[in-house]
């Protein structure tokens, strides 16, 4: 029963709850604060990481395609040892015949995926009925000399590896086992094929390969770092000390 008198912890109360609703939307709002700042900062890295990758010098063959760019950062002019990596580079240069080398790279996993990613003890043994197969395939430069080559190629590589002890020793033995550095300041001035392009492409074809001209090889030997060839001002010209 009330008694008439006032509750003396009423007020308190009430301002009490007062305070902690005003505490609570105080740090609601600071958790916004902070979280937009962090936003804001995610938002400007990302803005600098991507002015940063628009800044960045390349060969100027590899600006145009994000797949070129890939190739170019990763992979073209670093040196290759590896026996099977050097005969897929090999038939995929010779796939190119004719056509732009992004081609290739947009087709690679459809390539890799449908030529037993180049292995060659397996594409060895491909046949007429593999070879028509390849033909239906969509997914690749359906091109039948091309196609049929790859067996071909295989056969004269299982040779060379018997003759030399590895692809690689045979390969490498042209620049004596040691890439050749040019020193290039402009596209313009890198060539299409060189006279040793033209020894290597002589030999391979009385070696029985197929689609391996001057110019293919020379693209070959880039790709693989036998010659190096990235520009004086690109910023992925890696040159190995002795």
């Amino acid at each position: 029963m009330q008694d008439g008198k006032s509750n003396p912890f009423a007020a308190i109360q009430t301002n009490t709850t007062t305070d902690d609703r005003t505490t609570n939307a105080n740090s609601s709002s600071s958790e916004n604060v902070e979280n937009s700042n962090k936003n804001n900062e995610q938002s400007t890295n990302e803005k600098k990481e991507e002015k940063n990758k628009e800044n960045i010098k390349r060969c100027d063959w590899a600006t145009r395609h994000p797949a070129e760019q890939v190739y170019h950062d990763k992979q073209w002019g670093i040196p290759v040892y590896d026996d099977r990596e050097l005969f897929k580079m090999l038939i995929l240069e010779g796939m190119q015949a004719g056509l732009s080398w992004v081609t290739v790279l947009n087709k690679m996993e459809a390539f890799c995926e449908a030529f037993d990613d180049f292995r060659p003890e397996i594409v060895v043994n491909y046949d007429d009925r593999k070879e028509a197969e390849l033909m239906q395939n969509e997914g690749i430069i359906r091109n039948r000399l091309k196609i049929k080559s790859v067996s071909v190629n295989a056969k004269a590589y299982f040779k060379v590896c018997e003759d030399f002890g590895s692809f690689s020793n045979y390969l490498w033995a042209f620049v004596n086992h040691q890439p050749i550095v040019n020193s290039w300041k402009e596209i313009g001035e890198v060539p299409a094929k060189t006279e040793l392009s033209d020894k290597i492409s002589k030999d391979l074809k009385k070696r029985g390969f197929k689609f391996i001209g001057s110019t293919i090889t020379y693209a070959f030997m880039q790709s693989v770092g036998m010659v190096n060839d990235h520009l004086l001002g690109c910023e992925f010209r890696r040159v190995e000390k002795n």
